[in-house]
């Protein structure tokens, strides 16, 4: 399973990079970032494809994991580095991962479910509280 979420999050991200952030089915149309951070126990260097949400100038994201009972294991790794690189079209740049926290993070989860409904299914599907988190730009 994991090889093969590794191999298609590949594909994702080689379409993303060819495309100028543009992918297809099932993201089409869909707001794409990539995320560059580092591993919690590795430290090597992962890029995971996530859809976003904007909140001002903060790029927002959701721990989700399609409503399965853990954590993915990128949140991990920004809880332990919260410094990463974001590629959002063809623009690169630093930020800091921030986990929000009660109102803010009701407001930004209910935000992005809005727009992509998908997420209301995968809060629906777990037992956890999803994390949220907000991602800014390090000048």
């Amino acid at each position: 399973m994991a090889d093969q979420m590794a191999e298609f999050n590949k594909k994702v991200i080689e379409e993303f990079r060819a495309n100028g952030g543009k992918v297809g089915s099932p993201f089409a149309g869909a707001p794409m970032v990539l995320l560059t951070h580092k591993g919690a126990k590795s430290g090597k260097t992962y890029t995971t494809p996530l859809v976003y949400s904007k909140d001002g100038a903060r790029v927002v994201i959701v721990a989700s994991k399609a409503g399965a009972p853990n954590n993915p294991s990128w949140y991990h790794n920004l809880i332990a580095h919260p410094e990463v690189t974001l590629e959002i079209g063809t623009e690169q740049f630093k930020a800091r991962a921030v986990v929000t926290k009660g109102e803010e993070r009701e407001r930004l989860f209910n935000a992005q479910a809005a727009q992509m409904p998908m997420f209301n299914d995968y809060r629906s599907k777990t037992k956890r509280q999803i994390p949220v988190i907000a991602l800014e730009r390090v000048k």
